[in-house]
């Protein structure tokens, strides 16, 4: 399951030319259904639709995805749904090697940096004692290669 989108946001998404996008969605029309976002019209693959409708899961409490997961591999608009403030949308989608996404109840709410076994967490809101012990379980927790010591866990000061 992949959406809501447009033709153009598609095209930005899988590297390929509006046009193909375009014929794409032409060759679809007959399999999506259109949906409204809190950023525009998209559209959803209709069989999605009951997942999109469906009581979501309990989100896990605290995730480090990777620079360039596919959760927040978004542009222009689209990213607004994710980040709505500019300035923490541009401390995630930088014009350098992207930062990975901090997210706690299934939300972005910072980025992490790795230097080998140092983690680095740069977190947007203050966070209560049990976020910042979910967060700092899963960094220590992640599966790294070629380390023979622990991950060390570095927090920015809007984290205490």
């Amino acid at each position: 399951m992949f959406g809501p989108a447009t033709a153009a946001s598609f095209a930005r998404w899988a590297g390929i030319r509006p046009a193909a996008a375009n014929a794409t969605f032409q060759e679809l029309v007959g399999s999506l259904t259109p949906v409204r976002t809190p950023v525009g019209d998209a559209w959803i693959l209709a069989e999605d639709e009951i997942a999109f409708r469906a009581q979501p899961r309990p989100p896990a409490p605290a995730r480090l995805l990777p620079s360039g997961d596919a959760f927040y591999l978004v542009w222009g608009t689209d990213r607004e749904i994710l980040v709505p403030e500019a300035k923490r949308r541009s401390e995630l989608w930088t014009s350098r090697v992207w930062p990975g996404a901090l997210l706690l109840g299934g939300e972005i709410v910072g980025v992490w940096r790795r230097s080998t076994a140092d983690i680095s967490l740069d977190a947007w809101r203050r966070l209560s004692t049990a976020e910042r012990e979910a967060v700092e379980a899963e960094a220590i927790s992640l599966p790294l290669p070629g380390l023979h010591g622990p991950i060390t866990v570095r927090w920015s000061r809007l984290a205490k």
